[in-house]
């Protein structure tokens, strides 16, 4: 147990410096984040976070994956509701198509975007990276929730991957053109539109009559 208390508390302290990187980084910019400015926002000496990180480099590299990891998390949890959907499979599908969104929207998920794509020359792996740890993983996810309602009756047989493929388009899809990529917020009466919408559609498809 002493053993390993040291280990939980460096991994604790690496977790709030990744948090507050991430926050510096969202609001400063790459160029301008200053690895004093993250270690003061993160409640530790400058020499701590360099014992954590050989340089801002990599501490870019960690705190956006760290974020994506976050983002997903949130993501998958939401996908969960899908699990005990009880009577009505459209009333869980419109909660989680909105809660989806909710998150897609959110301040954390669209810096996360922005810096991707706006550190693309110096970082050009972190895009494909983020993207991986987050919009593949939530596809795996609700294709295996799609697969459980399939082979229960609740949906028509399918192929599950596919069909997260085109629920997720049809809510990312009009996202994007609403918030232009994600640089601007989406009035909350225009995500419920945008998930509703794509529950009809995805239901006409796969709903079973």
């Amino acid at each position: 147990m002493s053993a390993q208390l040291p280990a939980r508390r460096r991994a604790d302290r690496r977790e709030v410096i990744l948090g507050a990187a991430f926050d510096v980084f969202a609001r400063r910019g790459f160029t301008q984040a200053s690895v004093q400015e993250i270690a003061d926002a993160a409640g530790v000496a400058k020499p701590t976070l360099y014992n954590h990180f050989a340089d801002k480099d990599e501490l870019f590299r960690c705190a956006m994956t760290y974020t994506a990891d976050a983002v997903t998390a949130a993501n998958v949890a939401v996908t969960d509701r899908l699990r005990a959907t009880g009577a009505n499979l459209e009333a869980a599908l419109v909660d989680v198509a909105r809660r989806l969104l909710r998150v897609c929207c959110d301040d954390r998920s669209r810096a996360l975007r922005r810096l991707a794509q706006g550190q693309l020359t110096r970082f050009p792996d972190v895009l494909e990276l983020v993207q991986e740890r987050t919009s593949s993983r939530l596809a795996e996810a609700l294709a295996d929730r799609i697969a459980r309602l399939s082979l229960s009756g609740g949906l028509r047989r399918c192929d599950p991957a596919v069909a997260a493929e085109q629920f997720l388009a049809l809510l990312t899809a009009p996202m994007d053109s609403r918030s232009g990529l994600g640089t601007r917020r989406v009035p909350v009466t225009d995500v419920n539109a945008v998930a509703d919408a794509a529950v009809d559609t995805f239901l006409r498809a796969y709903g079973v009559t």
